[in-house]
């Protein structure tokens, strides 16, 4: 049996799935958005933060419009729209998990006896 290589979605362009990978949910920092310490982001966390979400929101706005095309029978690209919403929803679980993580960093802050 052959490997199975990385499967992604050609939703935004008309290349085929193997040749264009779609971004990741989070983007990578490059040096640019380092400071002079190298330790923080220049923009900001909240700013990240921000960006995150609206890559989700954008995924899930996505399937939603490729999923009501299917439904009108617009389109008959079942397979996209099932893909789409796939990778919304693991966008979606992703970002609750790192919420989590937060809180439960930001409680353990708390509990921190100074």
């Amino acid at each position: 049996m052959l490997p199975v290589g990385p499967i992604s979605s050609p939703l935004l362009s008309g290349a085929s799935p193997l040749t264009k990978l779609d971004a990741p949910v989070f983007p990578k920092l490059s040096g640019a958005h380092l400071t002079a310490g190298g330790t923080a982001p220049s923009d900001g966390f909240g700013k990240m933060l921000d960006g995150l979400v609206a890559t989700v929101d954008a995924k899930q706005a996505q399937a939603t419009q490729l999923t009501q095309k299917v439904l009108l029978g617009d389109s008959d690209q079942l397979h996209q729209s099932v893909i789409a919403m796939q990778e919304a929803g693991v966008s979606f679980s992703l970002m609750v998990e790192v919420r989590n993580k937060l809180i439960e960093s930001y409680q353990e802050l708390m509990r921190m006896q100074v």
